[in-house]
């Protein structure tokens, strides 16, 4: 096979017009002609850090959507799935992806469960981590986001972090914030990367003790438009990632849209492709081509260095996407799962009204931070209610691996005027999250994730509207692009119910991560992520 064009060589900087000529997945040869078309042959595009899971796709279907917009490989951290399900869930995404011309790159997760103060559905301790890590398909330590667990010695958060550094393997970080001493302890650890920076002193900061920054767009976090000037004065030792992409994201674009995005900027197109091809390639030490000989013939073919439009895209010599479609074949997922059902009642979420002031989350739209507020308890007849009309709302937690009390609390700035949200994508623990106006909606959307075992729905007293992920929880069997036009449904109704948040789905499943500050819920109640300890609801 041959494919002619300007072919982009990102190490030298240079663009030769030839013909690549290919044979068995690799390129075998380059020949120079001017004799070629108008178009252009680079490296694709690579998601530097991503969590396959919260597209809601399982990665076979992940790949279908990504190869049209020109990517081809992704460094995936497993760490949702096996929060619910543990090695099994890692194995299962391992071979589902396996089975698609697609690059999946998995990590071992060393955080499940994130935090002692939550209930997971598995436990990955520093032995089945240390197993993870040895098999060779297993490319490198994910994100450590205990970090308070690597600045106070935790000795099993340092026996994972040694299995890593004795095999060689980088070691993926997260550490919102963390500055100054704590950040020196941290990086001096091994921790090689961080995805988590929300300022761009921050990420000076860690760049200086040599870790590398990966500039998250995602649909939650969206951290470009503070980071992006890193590629042009650090382009070495940046790279790009979505971290979270939900799938009517996914279908309008990946990694390219964020590399149009740098050009617009006035960023060099070499320096905006070095972050989103190379870097990671040479980071992860990862088997995908750079459109040299002897390379696998990993590369996509566009219009123009100015538009990228993606004419066709290559894996191993495999033409996976061509002129906007998928040319990966459709599969059937056999669904995994570790729930266990039952049904709640009203009285499980009534909650006495013990003092005039209460905590209060407070959502940010566009981070997965959160305030920490403090508001005049709405109360109705001595019980805690939602209060649409001061948007606080009874948002609540229900553990999903067994029967235990329900959590609940108030979250500001979701906007619901009527109804619920809620979903079994609750990070990291996956237990099921909720928002509502009304208590009657709230038990109406627990009980239907409850029946179906997994899903994200949207209620009102006229209307439900309901997506299920029989895969843990998390994914769902269905094609891509039918489970992206579903998901826009229910985020559009839950605009309908008020919402003003660019992603209240995705909002909504990090409310529960605790190891993200400042005020978050699980299962077991209202936790202060800057002192790393329950707190109580009321004042």
């Amino acid at each position: 096979m041959e494919i002619a064009g300007r072919v982009v060589n990102l190490e030298a900087g240079t663009i030769e017009a030839g013909v690549l000529e290919i044979e068995a997945g690799k390129i075998v040869n380059f020949r120079r002609s001017d004799q070629v078309p108008e178009r252009f042959i680079l490296p694709g595009f690579i998601d530097a850090h991503v969590h396959i899971e919260s597209s809601m796709l399982p990665p076979s279907e992940f790949a279908r959507l990504a190869v049209v917009h020109g990517t081809v490989a992704t460094v995936s951290d497993p760490h949702e799935i096996a929060n619910v399900l543990g090695s099994e869930g890692i194995d299962f995404m391992i071979a589902d992806g396996a089975r698609v011309p697609f690059k999946f790159f998995f990590g071992a997760p060393p955080c499940v469960p994130a935090t002692t103060f939550e209930t997971s559905g598995a436990e990955l301790n520093s032995a089945l981590v240390a197993q993870l890590l040895s098999d060779p398909q297993i490319l490198y330590l994910a994100e450590m986001m205990n970090y308070p667990g690597v600045i106070f010695r935790d000795p099993e958060v340092l026996e994972k972090l040694a299995s890593a550094r004795a095999l060689k393997k980088p070691i993926d970080g997260h550490a919102p914030g963390l500055r100054g001493e704590d950040l020196e302890v941290y990086a001096a650890a091994g921790i090689s990367t961080d995805h988590e920076c929300f300022s761009l002193v921050e990420a000076k900061e860690k760049l200086a003790l040599g870790m590398k920054i990966l500039i998250r767009e995602g649909s939650a976090a969206k951290n470009f438009e503070e980071l992006y000037t890193l590629v042009d004065t650090d382009t070495d030792q940046v790279m790009l990632c979505s971290d979270d992409k939900h799938p009517n994201d996914l279908v309008d674009g990946h990694i390219n849209t964020l590399v149009l995005r740098l050009l617009a900027k006035g960023i060099d197109i070499f320096k905006a492709l070095r972050v989103a091809c190379l870097n990671p390639i040479q980071h992860y030490k990862l088997s995908v081509g750079l459109c040299r000989v002897g390379d696998s013939a990993d590369f996509i073919v566009v219009d123009s260095l100015q538009s990228l439009a993606v004419l066709e895209t290559y894996i191993a010599g495999v033409r996976v996407a061509q002129a906007g479609n998928s040319l990966i074949s459709r599969l059937t997922t056999q669904p995994i799962n570790n729930f266990k059902q039952r049904q709640i009642s009203l009285a499980e979420i009534r909650v006495k009204a013990r003092s005039q002031r209460v905590r209060v989350i407070e959502a940010l739209d566009g981070q997965i931070v959160t305030g920490y507020l403090e508001e005049v308890t709405p109360q109705r007849e001595g019980d805690l209610v939602s209060d649409p009309e001061r948007d606080l709302l009874k948002i609540a937690v229900v553990n999903r691996y067994h029967q235990a009390p329900i959590a609940l609390g108030l979250v500001k700035n979701f906007g619901l005027k009527r109804g619920a949200i809620a979903s079994t994508v609750a990070h990291d623990s996956h237990n099921i999250i909720v928002v509502g106006a009304d208590d009657k909606e709230i038990v109406q959307a627990v009980n239907q994730l409850m029946k179906s075992k997994g899903g994200v729905i949207a209620v009102s007293d006229q209307r439900e509207e309901f997506l299920p992920l029989p895969i843990a929880g998390l994914m769902s069997q269905e094609d891509g692009y039918q489970v992206a036009e579903r998901y826009s449904v229910l985020d559009s109704f839950a605009k309908e119910l008020g919402s003003k948040l660019t992603a209240p789905f995705m909002t909504l499943s990090f409310l529960a991560l605790l190891v993200i500050p400042r005020l978050k819920l699980s299962d077991r109640g209202l936790f202060d992520g800057d002192k790393f300890e329950f707190v109580d609801l009321f004042v």
